[in-house]
């Protein structure tokens, strides 16, 4: 055989052995992927779904995002037009956790990975990773920064607004924001903190108040404000009536704060801190500049969209074995306070 002959021989078996490997994946222009996003009706969801389909151009990527509009049904239809339409790989945020299992599997069925984006699903799902925010440290970082801002003689009289019954992203929302006060008025380990936040969550459970004396901090009540500006109002002001001396309002999301300030407004009532324990809304930035809102916990439509594109890009372009994440991808936990909100304002929403 011929020298030439060899060589082209040898190179065509080595090229095919490198992308048989994995080490190539595919080509940038020929990737398609979906994002298959629960709604769009929420300046969170908006950004999250821009900053996806920004990122894949960016690469150079085909992306389509379909919107179920919270409608878990329209979802299992957006998984299979995807599936059908042959996508390299899915984003999906989905509408409730356990019928996204089955969507999702079935995209695996047909060697197409999935990666959910900040909400997760339920048991037995065969995804790549679930990337969101650390609830529980953005809501302890919250705390640990409001109950270092004041003396620790001051009582802290709160009320607390939480998103929905049942909310496993709430539940770690408000227990870390137990955690981070507790652990910094006592001087507890943020372990012992850990437990003594989880029997403040029992007692709300309980009596619907809740109360830790070492740490002198009281919460008068908890009202359900479905995550809005209308709901947060609403429970506002009912826990107001009831707590005339409250010194702060905790809250699981911004919006819900947002509506708190203003039956405080309608109230009368001045010099109360108003806090979240994550969210990230430009707005409560804004009103952080203004010094008139204490802090929230960072949860950033961009910073999960980048994560998510940073492995999905490892995955189709480096090779990267989809099946070696971890369940759980967190962005970075941060309490965006006004020392440090011009760093976090463009991660906002």
């Amino acid at each position: 055989m011929k020298k030439g002959y060899s060589r082209i021989i040898i190179l065509s078996i080595v090229a095919i052995l490198i992308c048989t490997s994995g080490v190539f994946a595919q080509t940038d222009s020929n990737i398609k992927v979906g994002f298959a996003i629960r709604t769009l009706d929420s300046p969170y969801y908006v950004a999250l779904g821009d900053a996806i389909k920004a990122g894949c151009e960016e690469l150079g990527w085909e992306v389509s995002v379909l919107d179920a509009n919270t409608d878990s049904e329209k979802e299992a239809q957006n998984m299979d037009a995807l599936v059908a339409q042959g996508v390299d790989l899915i984003f999906l945020d989905s509408v409730i956790p356990d019928p996204a299992v089955a969507v999702i599997n079935k995209a695996a069925e047909n060697n197409i990975g999935v990666i959910n984006l900040d909400s997760g699903v339920g048991e037995g799902a065969k995804d790549i990773t679930t990337i969101y925010s650390n609830n529980e440290q953005n809501g302890r970082l919250v705390g640990l920064a409001y109950a270092n801002s004041i003396d620790k003689n001051d009582p802290i009289k709160a009320i607390l607004l939480s998103g929905n019954k049942g909310s496993i992203a709430g539940e770690q929302r408000r227990t870390g924001l137990f955690c981070g006060i507790i652990e910094a008025r006592t001087g507890l380990s943020e372990a012992d903190a850990w437990i003594a936040a989880k029997d403040m969550e029992k007692q709300l459970v309980e009596n619907g108040k809740a109360e830790n004396t070492e740490a002198n901090f009281v919460i008068g009540g908890q009202g359900w404000g479905a995550w809005t500006r209308e709901g947060g109002l609403e429970a506002a002001e009912d826990l107001i009536t009831a707590n005339q001396d409250l010194t702060c309002v905790l809250a699981e999301n911004d919006q819900m704060n947002f509506g708190a300030m203003i039956a405080l407004e309608n109230a009368g009532i001045e010099n109360v801190d108003i806090l979240s324990a994550a969210d990230g809304a430009k707005q409560a930035y804004d009103l952080i500049k203004e010094g008139k809102y204490f802090a929230t916990g960072e949860n950033s439509p961009v910073k999960i969209a980048e994560k998510g594109i940073e492995i999905a890009k490892a995955i189709l372009i480096d090779g990267a074995d989809m099946w070696s994440y971890p369940d759980i991808t967190f962005t970075e936990a941060f309490a965006v306070t006004i020392d440090n909100v011009d760093e976090h304002y463009d991660f906002g929403f």
